[in-house]
């Protein structure tokens, strides 16, 4: 067993204006009209980040990292922990589960990835959720009520952000559940060694304690109908997800120890399945596959076994395994199958690699033929072909190589190619194609006032229902409400409101009701100030990135665990940052698109033009301002603003 940060390859800082092999200088023309001087003059742009334009429940990362850095101060009589706490939770309030099995496209988009390496945006939101947890923060209600009673369907991370927003706006929200307990696939898909049970708790409980009710064992369409929710509620929210599992589409996959990763996983995190065959084949590619293949390494498999407590029985949840009789258990021989190659598969990196230290076969580019199956009806094996995959115009091409076929030996079969959403009782929301029909509020069409989000609309990450149920809970909010649902933003996240924090301070922003000329010398306007980010995310191009020196990355620990470590080992392997790591590593944001206050281009101004803004008058992202009287639009400032906050455009 060894404890290793997590592993990233580092390129090696470089940064010049122009790269090797260009040859062609920028348009001068469109900067300078004039010798040393031009028409153009500083603006400040508030752009959104590209964390926050790929973070599909919409965080305001840029926001609260600047928290953790120390640029934004938080109110008097709090502390930054949990300021950065609350300005998170504005979109997802399950930082600490999330900060553990996000697979963080945030950091994928990252532009430090130009300097060096990505900031550790998921592991500064771990630190946030676990001091959240450990010092029992919890959310604050509202001191009104709307009267109005919204029925959420579905108990995951969909139903449960739509719920958590719901009742901070004032609204009744009841949660029906068909589940023993809240969570979906946070609690009954992924193992307790990616989220801990009493994590996904503590999470659960701190929207529950805002007062939504939840209603347990209770399947809509079977135990109360459709008809008697919409008497009953004021609008509804659909967020069954997608739990039932799609088998094999090949030959011989009704074999009973043909099984579907759902159907697995839930089998294990009930208690029910404690060992598996010597040999298990899982399917897949994704997260999941891989969930499941980990989860098979550990159980591993015991060599005398009854016909009665074979895995597959466990799973269809006739019998659980009985303790004693895994006290002798061996490792299981687990091979992960995909119709991509490794390096193209869609599951994490760092999954992915802790499957292969862990002793995990996995063989990409193979496409399953069909299941060998022996006299008695069971599988064997599993016979794949080689193949080459790729998407093609958003459609899924999949080549053969004939003569490839080989049988892959199996005692269980995991099918993780997708899961499909139980429609049993609700069949009037089925679009035919296996998901509920939705617009850009995610109302469904032909319904008013109901209401979807998570893997009904699209089967993809929990951040995403996360994201959902934000979008969706406006869309309600405003249908109880009377009011017209408007179009959504193109870049549809929360992002840092200037005007709020000024008012915070005690600033007055006034309305304009004439034409004016430009806004340096009233109250009408901030200065010069244009927020965009609800259509423009700043692109790396848009920075000076060489005032960023190289800076390593303050990586988390993880444990990793070969073969023979990994039977039985169910403890967490991913340790969160301390404080000062967590600080650190929000020092590395470079604070894409708003100002962070480096001084550089007061300091590098040659006409004494730009000038910081009294301590009285400034908040955070109003650091700076300019004297029009003085500025030459000579270009400095914005060549040397790291953020891409002053563009030149004044006077155009």
């Amino acid at each position: 067993m060894s404890a290793n940060p997590e592993s990233v390859s580092v390129k090696p800082l470089t940064f010049r204006r122009y790269k090797d092999g260009d040859a062609t200088p920028r348009p001068w023309q469109q900067q300078i009209f004039n010798a040393d001087h031009s028409h153009k003059c500083p603006t400040y742009i508030q752009s959104t980040p590209p964390c926050q334009g790929s973070c599909p429940s919409g965080e305001d990362i840029r926001g609260y990292l600047n928290i953790v850095r120390g640029i934004e101060k938080p109110p008097a009589g709090m502390k930054w922990q949990e300021y950065a706490f609350r300005r998170l939770t504005e979109a997802n309030p399950f930082p600490s589960v999330m900060g553990r099995v996000c697979p963080a496209p945030c950091e994928s988009g990252c532009n430090r990835n130009q300097v060096e390496d990505f900031v550790g945006i998921n592991s500064v939101e771990h630190f946030l959720g676990e001091y959240a947890i450990t010092n029992n923060l919890a959310f604050t209600a509202p001191d009104f009520s709307t009267g109005k009673k919204v029925a959420v369907i579905g108990g995951g991370p969909a139903g449960l952000s739509v719920a958590y927003q719901l009742a901070l706006k004032g609204h009744a929200v009841t949660i029906f559940d068909e589940r023993e307990e809240l969570g979906g696939m946070m609690r009954y898909g992924i193992p307790g060694f990616r989220t801990p049970r009493h994590i996904l708790d503590a999470e659960i409980k701190r929207i529950l304690d805002l007062g939504v009710t939840a209603k347990m064992k209770t399947r809509i369409g079977t135990d109360i109908t459709m008809e008697q929710i919409h008497q009953d509620f004021d609008a509804v929210f659909l967020g069954m997800g997608a739990q039932s599992g799609r088998a094999l589409p090949v030959e011989g996959a009704d074999a009973p120890n043909c099984v579907t990763a759902t159907s697995f996983l839930k089998a294990f995190n009930d208690g029910r399945l404690r060992h598996v065959g010597k040999r298990v084949v899982v399917v897949g590619g994704g997260d999941t596959s891989i969930d499941v293949a980990t989860v098979a390494r550990r159980l591993g498999h015991i060599d005398k076994i009854n016909p009665s407590d074979r895995p597959e029985h466990a799973i269809a949840g006739h019998v659980a395994h009985d303790v004693a009789a895994v006290s002798a258990k061996q490792g299981a021989e687990v091979t992960l199958t995909s119709i991509f190659a490794v390096d193209k598969m869609q599951a994490s990196r760092h999954e992915v690699e802790h499957a292969l230290s862990e002793g995990i076969a996995i063989r990409g580019g193979y496409a399953p033929v069909c299941v060998v199956r022996g006299p008695d009806g069971r599988a064997t094996a599993l016979r794949v072909i080689r193949c080459e995959a790729k998407i093609a115009g958003g459609k899924l091409e999949i080549k053969n190589i004939e003569g490839s076929e080989e049988d892959i030996p199996a005692d269980l079969i995991v099918s993780a190619i997708g899961q499909a959403v139980d429609f049993t009782g609700l069949e009037m929301f089925n679009n035919g194609k296996g998901a509920v029909p939705a617009d850009k509020n995610y109302q469904v069409q032909g319904h008013a006032g109901v209401f979807a989000g998570g893997d009904i609309i699209r089967p993809h990450l929990l951040t995403t229902a996360i994201g959902h149920g934000a979008i969706a809970a406006d869309g309600i909010d405003r249908f109880l409400g009377g009011e017209a649902l408007e179009k959504r933003p193109k870049i549809d996240v929360h992002a840092f409101d200037l005007k709020r924090k000024m008012i915070e301070k005690g600033l007055v922003v006034s309305e304009v009701h004439e034409p004016i000329r430009g806004t340096d010398s009233s109250n009408v306007a901030i200065h010069n100030y244009d927020n965009r980010s609800d259509r423009y995310v700043i692109s790396h191009k848009e920075l000076f990135l060489g005032h960023f020196p190289f800076t390593p990355r303050n990586k988390r620990t993880i444990t990793n665990l070969t073969a023979e470590e990994a039977l039985g080992n169910f403890d967490e392997r991913l340790q969160a940052l301390v404080e000062a790591q967590a600080q650190a590593e929000a020092k590395r944001c470079m604070s894409c698109g708003q100002c962070f206050e480096c001084d550089n281009c007061v300091v590098y101004c040659p006409q004494v033009a730009v000038f910081k803004v009294k301590k009285n008058q400034s908040t955070t992202g109003r650091y700076v301002d300019t004297d029009y009287n003085k500025c030459i639009g000579c270009h400095i400032c914005h060549d040397v603003c790291p953020t891409g906050y002053i563009q030149m455009g004044l006077g155009e």
